[in-house]
């Protein structure tokens, strides 16, 4: 295959980057129209709608959604019968991610003025968390110790997980997994009924004050239909990764980072920026040579064919500038001396620095999270942590004389926007301590 390659230089350059990186942020309105029927079917009729549709779209026969429930007892059990090798795996990713979200946790604060006032903000964690875990054709452990792991460190007392399994057998992977990050909860339910449920309870499954976690598209539109019942994290777009490199890493390393984001979906979207041209070609090279072994061949090449590409820059300088406008996913920053760099780019998900720092290990075990902004929504968004499960909530305790001197200006601001009341409730004070 031939991957697209453009060139700064170019005089078209900035109307086939915009072509390139153009965000399709349409919602299938057909979807939408059936999750959210789904959703209000589950508010009305509870367990009967969940368990109608679980055996309806997983193949299933249960007679009760309490025939979906999975207890303390059967993660421990999960996680206790795991083979060596994949427990130690799951173990050390579940530690350093554990961790690394330890250094996240809000500190509650609280200073006193000269008058005796004291202001303060006081951390507290979320009640309850929903966690929906993609299940089907794929399982995805990394997913549950990255959603989960950082609520348990907050401190949310209740974890409820949500998962699908079509024909009835959860993986054992994904259980043991929500043993080591603190769920305690699970229900064998998918889609956007698992999405509703957690929403607004039924006589099984308790509701919730957030969910997260990733999905489909049914599981997305049910997640938007929520909002305001519940707390969301995100509704996350395709995988993106970009690629900053000086031509000083190995080319086949670089094409297998490109693909590993390429292999998620067709929709994926995997760029390359260079100012070596002669490093270009050795990437193409190496896509040419490595993609007939990838067992996901077929998702790669339609990734990389409709939304791929290689940059060719004028300096690394001007590759952080062209990062900036894309505001990836991932960033790899493949250089000598990364550390240079790294305050040029300000729009990024997670940056991973040096030529042996690939994404992949961001994905799994390295310790800061992968659930993160995209479709360039990291200009204005961050990584899921703690803070996504902690509360911050203002504490304000006025002295005598800081109400006298507060309060004189908020009557003149509130009077200014003619809010009488708001005035004379401040002046009271004022009056009071007057008198005295």
């Amino acid at each position: 295959m031939k991957i697209r390659r453009l060139n700064t230089k170019d005089p078209n350059f900035e109307k086939d980057f915009a072509q390139l990186v153009s965000v399709d942020c349409s919602v299938d309105p057909e979807i939408t129209k059936r999750a959210e029927a789904i959703v209000e079917d589950v508010r009305k009729r509870g367990d009967e709608a969940v368990l109608e549709y679980t055996n309806r779209f997983d193949k299933m026969s249960a007679k009760s959604v309490r025939e979906f429930k999975l207890t303390e007892s059967d993660l421990e059990k999960a996680l206790e019968t795991l083979p060596k090798e994949q427990k130690k795996a799951l173990k050390t990713a579940a530690k350093r991610i554990r961790e690394f979200h330890k250094h996240e946790l809000g500190k509650s604060w609280k200073i006193t003025e000269a008058d005796g006032t004291k202001l303060g903000i006081r951390y507290t964690p979320l009640d309850s968390v929903g966690l929906y875990v993609p299940g089907g054709k794929a399982a995805y452990p990394s997913s549950v110790l990255m959603n989960a792991m950082p609520a348990h460190v907050a401190g949310v007392k209740k974890i409820v997980m949500v998962v699908p399994t079509p024909g009835g057998e959860p993986n054992q992977l994904v259980l043991a997994a929500a043993c080591l990050a603190g769920v305690k909860e699970c229900y064998t339910v998918g889609g956007a009924q698992a999405i509703a449920a957690l929403a607004y309870g039924t006589d099984t499954i308790p509701a919730v004050d957030k969910i997260v976690g990733p999905g489909n598209a049914y599981v997305a539109a049910a997640k938007r239909y929520v909002f305001g019942t519940v707390g969301i994290d995100m509704i996350a777009g395709p995988s993106e990764i970009l690629v900053i490199c000086d031509g000083k890493t190995k080319a086949d390393w670089i094409a297998m980072d490109l693909f590993s984001q390429a292999e998620h979906d067709e929709l994926a979207q995997a760029i390359l920026l260079t100012p070596d041209e002669g490093f270009a070609d050795q990437v193409s090279a190496s896509i040419e040579k490595l993609l007939p072994q990838m067992p996901r061949r077929e998702i790669i090449k339609a990734s990389l064919t409709n939304r791929g590409a290689i940059i060719v820059t004028r300096s690394i300088k001007e590759a952080c500038k062209v990062a900036d406008k894309i505001a990836p996913e991932h960033l790899e920053l493949s250089v000598k001396k990364p550390e240079k760099y790294v305050d040029l780019i300000h729009h990024a998900g997670a940056m991973f620095l040096g030529a042996h720092t690939c994404e992949a290990l961001g994905d799994y075990c390295a310790g800061p999270n992968h659930v993160l902004p995209t479709s360039r929504t990291a200009r204005y968004s961050s990584p899921l942590g703690v803070w996504d499960f902690q509360k911050r909530t203002s504490i304000l305790e006025v002295s005598s004389h800081g109400a006298e001197k507060l309060g004189r200006v908020a009557d003149v601001l509130a009077r200014g926007e003619f809010l009488t009341a708001h005035a004379c409730s401040a002046m009271y004070r004022v009056f009071d301590l007057q008198k005295k």
